[in-house]
């Protein structure tokens, strides 16, 4: 994976830092999925599928993003914080999202098979604000790469 430079604190940095964590899960054989959580600028979070490692269905990037950084802040709110994560949240994290009031959903690629948006539903918090389509092309490149990967063995 090759190194990108974007402006600090922009949306395109904090994507290419869940990039990060989800070319660790693509190394872990797990679907290349990663997030990070941001709070005051800072990531307080950092995680990437692990459903094949923990033999866990609910293992996503988010869930495990949502543990990390309520245990870092002492508390389960995290309104004042943005999630940023490589692919469209599916029905159960933007529901575990909504739990935990997230102020900002950042997410690259469209899930068009197991994304929250099919549901036409409002499944978010009402206050949370939602950003789409950051760094889509790279999120989508090593989901593609990926499956191709695993069709081919």
């Amino acid at each position: 994976m090759k190194t990108a430079s974007y402006p600090l604190f922009s949306d395109e940095y904090f994507m290419n830092e869940a990039l990060k964590e989800a070319q660790k899960a693509f190394e872990k054989d797990e679907v290349p999925v990663g997030a990070i959580i941001v709070c005051d600028k800072r990531i307080i979070a950092r995680a990437h599928n692990l459903t094949e490692t923990l033999n866990d269905v609910t293992a996503h990037a988010e869930m495990q993003a949502f543990t990390s950084a309520a245990d870092f802040l002492g508390g389960k709110y995290l309104n004042e914080c943005s999630l940023f994560v490589t692919l469209e949240p599916c029905v159960m994290c933007a529901g575990a999202s909504f739990w935990t009031r997230i102020g900002k959903l950042t997410y690259g690629a469209r899930d068009e098979k197991r994304g929250f948006t099919l549901t036409g539903q409002p499944l978010l918090h009402p206050k949370t604000t939602i950003s789409s389509g950051i760094l889509e092309s790279e999120c989508q490149r090593l989901l593609k790469s990926f499956f191709a990967r695993k069709r081919n063995k």
